[in-house]
């Protein structure tokens, strides 16, 4: 089935008795994109430039996470870290890869971790942005996704926390957000995937652990926006230093988007690193 940009729906396959809604382009190394959270993200939202940026070179494959975009939802399903690392296992075997690069993106740089974590074997290289690492605080931004009521308006205003260049939210980047976050039960999800915010005082938050993130070792590129509002760059330092195979980037004058405020820098440097196979 072919791309819809209006929608973002593509193929459908069941993994872990889910109906998962995936895009898949290209051929050659397999390289797993993971979207972020937030009100109207999705792989298509999240990856629909980068896709065809790396499809020439790699295979391509970015799935709707559970409880996100066009992948099927169970009322039943508790969502937590173990879910989607089972649902990413089985999402590759149903897909016959035994071993994939992962370009996480905020949330789905965590899940890449904990996956890579429990499952090393089946990961070769990793890219992560804006990816969160052990206790801080709810920033404003992450508090914006739990309370958007869809709009246009609203989603022009919740995604001001993101980028640090005001010029990123298009028209048709909020129209396509937008249109995702009327996705039936999509709202819904999201706020029992995010932490409720304390209505009086700081909500701590955790990232994967220090400490586990340490027991990590597949090559890793770490990019970070120096302004980003959403999960702060001492974040991108922590995973840089507690990483035996990483590589740091901060940017500067760039928030949580590096994927699209610096997007010549981002697809140069992930092409780079996901061009060399682990040994």
């Amino acid at each position: 089935m072919g791309d819809q940009p209006s929608v973002g729906r593509g193929r459908m396959i069941s993994a872990f008795d889910i109906n998962t809604n995936y895009h898949d382009h290209g051929e050659g190394q397999a390289i797993l994109l993971l979207h972020g959270s937030g009100p109207g993200v999705s792989a298509w939202t999240n990856w629909k430039r980068v896709i065809p940026a790396l499809s020439d070179v790699f295979r391509v494959i970015a799935p709707d996470l559970p409880g996100f975009g066009y992948t099927e939802r169970k009322p039943d399903l508790h969502y937590d870290m173990k879910l989607w690392v089972r649902h990413l296992i089985a999402f590759l075997d149903a897909l016959d890869l035994p071993r994939v690069c992962i370009v996480g993106n905020s949330f789905g740089g965590s899940l890449a971790l904990a996956a890579a974590a429990r499952f090393p074997d089946r990961f070769d290289r990793l890219v992560l942005m804006g990816t969160p690492c052990d206790k801080f605080m709810m920033t404003p931004g992450l508090r914006a996704g739990w309370d958007y009521e869809p709009s246009r308006e609203a989603m022009r205003e919740t995604m001001a926390h993101f980028p640090h260049n005001p010029a990123v939210i298009t028209d048709e980047l909020v129209e396509d957000r937008y249109q995702a976050s009327l996705i039936p039960g999509a709202q819904e999800g999201l706020r029992k995937l995010l932490a409720k915010p304390n209505p009086d005082g700081d909500t701590p938050l955790s990232g994967m652990p220090e400490a586990l993130v340490a027991t990590i070792e597949h090559p890793t590129l770490i990019l970070h926006g120096r302004e980003d509002k959403v999960i702060p760059v001492e974040m991108g330092l922590k995973l840089g230093r507690a990483m035996p195979n990483a590589e740091f980037h901060m940017f500067g004058r760039c928030g949580h988007w590096v994927q699209a405020e610096r997007f010549d820098d981002f697809v140069a440097l992930a092409r780079r690193h996901l061009g060399q196979p682990r040994a």
